[in-house]
């Protein structure tokens, strides 16, 4: 699996976590290995760009997920994984909002950059959160992902 990472936030980000924790939440989601994922991490100036250019909404946002192939999930051993590597898409994180919103949550801004990143990956994988029934299953889902990652470091 190739995943490529660029921090041009300005901020200092544990940026081997944020692959590890990606890479992890791709492992379990059986996301086909030849998958490719690109995480950009950019400073409030340019997620709220981002943000109203492609969402139409008004300043910076934590996470933005922009999925490109949705061949590179692997559904199975009926199913035939394509001999190319397929663009799964694109995570940018921005790392001052995941800092706010991880002082009014208590924990450390890299718990929630660590989230922020699974989230997007399950946006990328095609979960949603619009609706209740979505919500429940795509934070449930991130939750467990996540708990499985940090007893995988813990060991």
């Amino acid at each position: 699996m190739s995943i490529e990472i660029a921090n041009e936030s300005g901020a200092d980000v544990d940026t081997d976590a944020v692959l590890a924790v990606a890479r992890h939440a791709l492992d379990e989601m059986g996301v086909n290995p030849l998958a490719e994922l690109s995480v950009l991490l950019v400073d409030q100036d340019y997620m709220a760009e981002l943000n109203h250019r492609w969402m139409g909404s008004e300043g910076p946002t934590d996470v933005l997920a922009f999925p490109m192939d949705e061949g590179s999930v692997d559904h199975g051993p009926g199913e035939s994984s394509p001999d190319e590597p397929g663009l799964l898409g694109d995570i940018v994180l921005c790392p001052e909002v995941a800092a706010k919103q991880a002082a009014t949550a208590g924990h450390a801004a890299a718990d929630e950059l660590h989230l922020l990143t699974v989230h997007g990956v399950l946006h990328l994988l095609g979960y949603d959160h619009a609706e209740p029934d979505e919500e429940r299953e795509m934070f449930e889902l991130q939750a467990r992902l996540l708990y499985s990652w940090k007893e995988a470091r813990a060991t």
